[in-house]
């Protein structure tokens, strides 16, 4: 039996608890060159595509603006697009909100990121339901908690039912006027849901990869059954083995039951590394940089957001809040997603486990509030995410380091080889598309008219 290939994905800071922007050799977080750093390294070490989480809002505690947050963040697809120019194959995935944008506009931005970039484009669609959030877009602030995902599946609908008004071949070359003429139907479209009723013409022709990936999180019943039925790659919450396997086993299997192959969707964790020229040096320099990413005004802010309430009088290297959460009061942290939606069994659980482990608040946090680090020398890390992959744990893992730009060339540098001399991961890149890298089926180039 042949190996998996390992999908790579470069993941860049952004608004989080685990950039270390502190760090004498940390650089910015919104200059272009920071992106620009990180792109290539990743495309040297044959990544599949590079990612870019997104923040809509600038964060708030107890109705101020976050003092330890990045202030600002550039719109993701103009990004994108400067990335294009100074990439040759690697993917450009983009974090963009279903719920505030409409079907038209998106297709065209993300169509033309396709063209421009040669098929390498990706959309990880999320949603959002929140009023915070919203009142940047919506009068009213808000789409109802209900409709979220009906909106984002009508929209991902309606975006595709755009790309495909093209058929490869509309484009008729005229040699002797020196032009492309467009068939006389090519781009008509009219789409009519309970979100969205559009009729017109799509400016922009089939591109390179025909559509464009989408990518999609989801843990929920109804968010895996959203990605198993819509997308071509869903991020996995798990980092270790069985949690993993059995995500994996189970929106494989949703996908079957849509009528997909179980390859017709790609299972992606997000990771973080620390590597040592030994295994002691890699533990004690993970334990360094852990404890300088959770400090205590980090820790007490992140359980603040659980608790929904002011914690600022507790000590961090103390016991976990006497009080108890409340769930019904107006949010005390807003514009950060709230994974824990249970907010009282979750603090039972984590008192619990505190009592358990013997665990002060801040080391609760750091116990907690982890995204599966690799942690060892670069063999140790290249077998670890190998085994991880070849045992149906995922099918790659989105690599991002606490420090930005630079962090990631250590890993390009000294994993990456030593994945390719196991045979897991490309000395070159295979094919010219993001699809094609992915190991995508490819799509028909005249998948037939949205309107007859």
């Amino acid at each position: 039996m042949s190996r998996k290939q390992v999908i790579l994905g470069a993941y860049l800071g952004g608004v989080n608890h685990h950039t270390a922007w502190w760090h004498p050799e940390a650089g910015s977080q919104i200059d272009f060159s920071s992106f620009e750093h990180t792109a290539r390294t990743a495309e040297r070490g044959r990544f599949d595509f590079f990612f870019l989480a997104e923040g809509l809002a600038l964060r708030e505690r107890d109705g101020r603006v976050f003092d330890q947050d990045i202030v600002g963040r550039p719109d993701t697809l103009p990004v994108l697009a400067s990335l294009a120019a100074v990439t040759t194959h690697l993917g450009l995935a983009g974090t963009i909100n279903a719920t505030f944008n409409e079907p038209y506009e998106l297709a065209r931005q993300l169509a033309s990121l396709d063209h421009l970039s040669g098929g390498r484009a990706a959309w990880n669609v999320v949603t959002s339901f929140d009023a915070f959030t919203g009142q940047n877009f919506r009068r009213g602030g808000f789409l109802d908690r209900s409709q979220r995902y009906e909106r984002a599946a009508e929209m991902i609908d309606a975006v595709r039912t755009l790309w495909d008004s093209w058929d490869a071949d509309d484009l008729a070359a005229d040699a002797a006027a020196g032009r492309f003429l467009a068939r006389p139907d090519a781009g008509a479209f009219d789409v009519k849901g309970n979100q969205f009723a559009i009729r017109g013409r799509f400016t922009v022709p089939r591109s390179p990869q025909g559509r464009p990936v989408i990518l999609q999180a989801g843990v929920s019943p109804e968010g895996r059954d959203f990605a198993a039925s819509r997308s071509d790659a869903i991020f996995s919450p798990y980092g270790s083995l069985p949690e993993a396997a059995e995500f994996y086993r189970d929106v494989k299997a949703r996908a079957v039951t849509f009528g997909r192959s179980p390859d017709d969707i790609k299972i992606l964790p997000s990771a973080s590394f620390v590597l040592g020229d030994t295994e002691a040096e890699a533990q004690e320099l993970y334990r360094e940089v852990r404890n300088q990413q959770v400090t205590g005004k980090t820790a007490l802010i992140l359980l603040e957001q659980i608790w929904n309430r002011d914690l600022s009088g507790y000590d961090p290297e103390g016991p976990l809040p006497d009080v108890d959460p409340l769930p019904d009061a107006p949010p005390f942290i807003q514009g950060r997603a709230l994974v824990q939606q249970d907010r009282v069994g979750t603090v039972a659980r984590w008192r619990e486990i505190a009592e358990a482990k013997k665990l002060n608040l801040r080391e609760l946090v750091l116990d907690q509030f982890e995204r599966g680090p690799f942690v060892g020398t670069p063999s140790q890390v290249a077998e670890k995410i190998d085994s991880f992959v070849q045992a149906d744990g995922a099918d790659g893992v989105i690599i991002g380091s606490h420090l930005v730009p630079t962090g990631l060339d250590e890993f390009v540098d000294r994993v990456v080889p030593l994945l390719q001399e196991r045979g897991s991961l490309r000395s070159e890149y295979t094919g010219t598309t993001l699809r094609d890298n992915l190991g995508l089926p490819p799509l028909p180039a005249n998948p037939g008219k949205a309107v007859s």
